[in-house]
Parts: structure tokens; C-alpha cells; sequence
């Protein structure tokens, strides 16, 4: 996990797990329609999953 990608998730969190699926996106993207903070709780828990 970079600095860059914490501060992409930060600011924009879809943008910083476009990368990690469609799918990934996608859930990041509502979850940040819903409210800024859980679209960035998901952002980094999909950065920081060692599985992907």
C-alpha cells in the first residue's frame, strides 16, 4: 500500500481502486454516494487486502 494510493482514497476513493475490479469500483463508488467516509473505510480496506 503506497502513500499515493491512501491519499487517492482519501481524496477520491473510487479513482484509487479502479485497478482492483469493477466490481470493487463499484461498491466504492455507492458507498461514497451514501457518505464520503464509508467509501473511504472500504477504499482502504480494499488496498489493503493482501489477497487481491
Amino acid at each position: 500500500m503506497s502513500i499515493f494510493r491512501v491519499i487517492l482514497s482519501i481524496v477520491f476513493p473510487p479513482l484509487a481502486v479502479i485497478d482492483k475490479g469493477c466490481g470493487s469500483t463499484l461498491i466504492v463508488f455507492l458507498l461514497t454516494l451514501c457518505g464520503w467516509v464509508p467509501g473511504v473505510i472500504a477504499a482502504l480496506v480494499i488496498i489493503n487486502n493482501p489477497d487481491r
